[in-house]
C-alpha cells in the first residue's frame, strides 16, 4: 500500500498554534487521498514553531500530487492556525513543498498549490486553472478598494487593523500600535515631564538639550552643534530626510526676483549670477505646494503657521550647496522681503528655519507618507486582487509588500485620522496634511517613481557636478541591483514579449493599479497595459523599490536629522517675517514649537525610525517556499 509522507510546519508567531482537528487531502493527477485527520486534539501537534510529520497511506498511487487541502475543525474554543507549508514526500522518494503562509480561522480550509511559479498560460487542466480563479474570486471579496479621502490614491476597505483580513495584520499589533510607541518612545526619550505644556516656550536653544540630551547619535548631536550653519542646512537637501526638492535652476523665476546684486557677495567664482546658471552652479528649492495649505487649528490657545517658501542655493568652488537667498512666501513684494546671508544674523537665521520647517511638511505629508506608503498600497492591493499566489510576480512583490497594507490601516487609525497623533505637534495637521497630499498627487506619475528619471528631471544626474549627492549615488545603485534581479525573473518566466501580452492576470493588475487604485486620475500617467519584458521589469522595479530602497532612505533617518527641534520644526508659532530687523532670538524661540509640541515631535521622530522586529534588507527570502520564483 503506498504511502505519503506529509511535513507540517507551524508558525513561530505567538498564538501561531491550535488544538484544533487538522484534516488534509492530496490531489493527484490520478484521483485524490482520503481525507485523512492529521492530529487529535491536545495530542501537541501544531504547536508553535513545530515541524510534524505524518503518513497518509492510500490505496493506489495518485499520480502527481497537484493541490493539497487542509481543512481545520474547532475543538472547543476559537483557535486560529496559521500554517507556514506542508512538504510532500512521495512515494517514489521525490519532495514537494506547498507554502501556506497564511492563517486558517475558525473552520476553514485552504487549497494549496506547490511552491512552482506558473504563468495563467501554463495551466493546462481544468483542475488547477479552477484553483487559480476560484483564489482570486476568493481575494476581489475579501481585499476591495475605498477612498480614504477625495483625490487621494485608493486604500483597504477596511477602518480599522482588526478589520483587516487576518493574512495581512501584523503578528501582534502591538507592534504597530502608534499610540504605545509613542508612549515608549516618550519613556525611552525621558520626555514625560514636558508632554502636556503646551504654550509653554523653551528659554533659549541650549534649552532644547532638555529633551535631546537622553538619546543621540553622532549625526543627531553633529547636526545639535552645527545646524546654524549654512553649509549644514545646504547640505540636508542632498542627503538629509528629504533629498528630493533640490533641482537645477535654469532660469530664475519671476516670482522670486532675485537680483546679482543681492548675491554677488556670496558667489565666488567672479561670474555674475546669470552666469553662474548658465554654468550650472545655481539650485532651487521650491516649496509651491505648501502654499494655501490650512495651518493646524485643533488647539485654540496656539496659533500655528505654515509658509511656501523659495530658497535659491549656490554649488560653491568647493562643490558645497550654500543657500544665498530666501523668500518666504509664493508672492514677491515690499511685505515678502527676500532674506540674504549678508542680513542680520537672526533675520538670516529664522528664514532658514522657515525653510526647514516647510521642507519637514514636505517630507513628512509627500516624500514619505503619499510617495511611499500610500501609492505601495495601490500595488499591494492590486496585487491580491489580481495575481494568485502561484504567480511569479506575486512570488517576487510579496517579501516587499508584505505589511504596508497593515501600517498605513493604522496609521489611518490613530496618526493621521481626525484628532489623531499627527494633529498633535505638527503644522499640517488638523486637515492640512489631506490637503497637502490632494497637492501632491498631482506631481505622482509613473515616471515619478523611476529613480534614474526623477534625478534626471531634477538636473542632478551629472555625479562630477555634484559629487557628495549620495542619496542619488546609493539610490543608482540600488536601482540597477534590483533592476538586474526583477529583470532575470521576468525573462525566467516570460520567454517572449509576446508571451506578457497574453498574461491575462499581470494585464489586470497594471490596469487596476491606474483605473482604480489610482482612480484613473488624468495627471497621474500610469500604464494601463504593458506590451514588453523590458517594460514589464522597470514597473516591477519601480514597486521594489519604492517600498524598499525609498522608505528606508526618506523613513530611517528621521530621529538622525529631526531629533534636534530647531532643525526641523514640525509646527511655528509665529507668521514668518515680513520684513527685515525685527527678529532677535526670542522672537525665534517663539517662533519654534513649544515644550508639549517638541516632546511629541520627538518621540514620533524617535519611534517612526525604529526597525520593526520582522525587517529584512533587500536579498533576504528567509520563507523560500513562499517566495521561490524558479520553475
Amino acid at each position: 500500500m503506498p504511502s505519503y509522507t506529509v511535513t507540517v510546519s507551524t508558525g513561530s508567531q505567538w498564538f501561531a498554534g491550535t488544538d484544533d482537528y487538522i484534516y488534509i487531502t492530496l490531489v493527484g493527477t490520478e484521483r485524490c487521498s482520503e481525507r485523512t485527520l492529521l492530529d487529535k486534539p491536545l495530542y501537541n501537534d501544531f504547536e508553535r514553531g513545530a515541524v510534524d510529520s505524518y503518513d497518509v497511506r492510500v490505496d493506489e498511487n495518485l499520480g502527481e500530487i497537484v493541490l493539497v487541502k487542509i481543512e481545520k475543525k474547532r475543538y472547543w474554543v476559537q483557535d486560529d492556525w496559521y500554517c507556514k507549508y506542508v512538504t510532500v514526500k512521495t512515494p517514489g522518494g521525490d519532495y514537494l513543498e506547498f507554502p501556506c503562509f497564511r492563517w486558517l480561522v475558525d473552520d476553514k480550509e485552504v487549497v494549496l498549490r506547490d511552491a512552482r511559479a506558473h504563468l495563467p498560460q501554463d495551466d493546462k487542466t481544468s483542475l488547477v486553472k479552477q484553483h487559480r480563479q476560484k483564489e482570486l474570486e476568493r481575494r476581489r471579496k475579501t481585499y476591495r478598494w475605498k477612498e480614504w479621502q477625495p483625490g487621494i490614491p485608493m486604500s483597504i476597505d477596511a477602518n480599522r487593523h482588526k478589520d483587516l483580513p487576518r493574512d495581512i495584520q501584523f503578528d501582534t499589533e502591538k507592534g504597530v500600535d502608534f499610540v504605545l510607541n509613542y508612549s515608549k518612545a516618550i519613556e525611552n526619550l525621558c520626555v514625560n515631564q514636558f508632554m502636556h505644556m503646551f504654550q509653554s516656550s523653551w528659554s533659549d536653544f541650549a534649552d532644547f538639550e532638555k529633551i535631546f540630551v537622553r538619546i543621540k547619535n553622532t549625526i543627531s548631536e553633529y547636526v545639535m552643534k552645527h545646524w546654524k550653519e549654512d553649509f549644514m542646512f545646504g547640505y540636508q537637501f542632498l542627503n538629509g530626510c528629504n533629498p528630493v526638492v533640490i533641482k537645477k535652476c535654469t532660469k530664475i523665476p519671476e516670482k522670486f526676483p532675485v537680483t546679482d546684486e543681492m548675491v554677488n557677495v556670496s558667489l565666488e567664482r567672479e561670474m555674475t549670477l546669470e552666469e553662474e546658471i548658465e554654468a550650472g552652479n545655481i539650485y532651487i528649492a521650491d516649496y509651491e505646494v505648501l502654499e494655501g495649505i490650512t495651518a493646524n487649528c485643533t488647539d485654540p490657545c496656539t496659533l500655528q503657521y505654515i509658509a511656501a517658501p523659495m530658497c535659491l542655493l549656490y554649488k560653491n568652488a568647493q562643490k558645497k550647496i550654500m543657500p544665498i537667498a530666501i523668500q518666504l512666501g509664493q508672492t514677491p513684494g515690499d511685505d515678502s522681503p527676500i532674506f540674504l546671508p549678508t542680513d542680520a544674523k537672526y533675520d538670516w537665521l529664522l528664514a532658514k528655519i522657515w525653510v526647514r520647517s516647510a521642507d519637514f511638511q514636505y517630507h513628512q505629508n509627500i516624500t514619505h507618507l503619499l510617495r511611499t506608503h500610500l501609492i505601495t498600497e495601490v500595488f499591494a492591493i492590486a496585487m491580491y486582487r489580481q495575481l494568485p499566489a502561484v504567480h511569479p510576480v506575486y512570488k517576487l512583490l510579496m517579501p516587499h509588500i508584505r505589511f504596508t497594507i497593515a501600517i498605513n490601516t493604522k496609521a489611518r487609525e490613530q496618526l493621521i485620522c481626525e484628532c489623531g497623533i499627527f494633529d498633535k505637534a505638527n503644522a499640517t495637521g488638523g486637515g492640512g496634511h489631506v490637503q497637502l497630499i490632494q497637492k501632491g498627487v498631482k506631481s505622482l506619475t509613473f515616471r515619478s517613481l523611476c529613480f534614474p528619471d526623477i534625478i534626471k528631471a531634477r538636473g542632478l544626474d551629472n555625479k562630477e557636478e555634484l559629487p557628495t549627492y549620495f542619496y542619488r549615488d546609493d539610490g543608482n545603485r540600488v536601482w540597477e541591483a534590483t533592476k538586474s534581479f526583477v529583470s532575470d525573473v521576468v525573462h525566467i518566466y516570460y520567454t517572449s514579449d509576446e508571451t506578457l501580452q497574453e498574461d491575462e492576470e499581470i494585464q489586470a493588475f497594471i490596469k487596476d493599479v491606474c483605473s482604480f487604485g489610482m482612480q484613473d486620475f488624468d495627471y497621474c500617467e500610469f500604464p494601463k497595459s504593458l506590451k514588453t519584458r523590458e517594460d514589464l521589469s522597470e514597473y516591477l522595479t519601480a514597486i521594489v523599490f519604492t517600498a524598499s530602497a525609498q522608505h528606508a532612505a526618506v523613513n530611517f533617518g528621521q530621529y538622525d536629522w529631526y531629533s534636534w527641534i530647531p532643525n526641523a520644526p514640525s509646527t511655528m508659532r509665529r507668521p514668518p517675517p515680513n520684513k527685515k530687523g525685527i527678529t532677535d532670538v526670542n522672537w525665534i524661540i517663539h517662533s519654534l514649537p513649544d515644550r508639549g509640541r517638541s516632546s511629541w515631535h520627538l518621540g514620533a521622530v524617535w519611534a517612526l525610525s525604529q526597525y520593526q522586529e520582522c525587517e529584512l534588507y533587500l536579498g533576504s527570502y528567509p520563507d523560500r517556499a513562499l517566495h521561490r520564483a524558479t520553475p
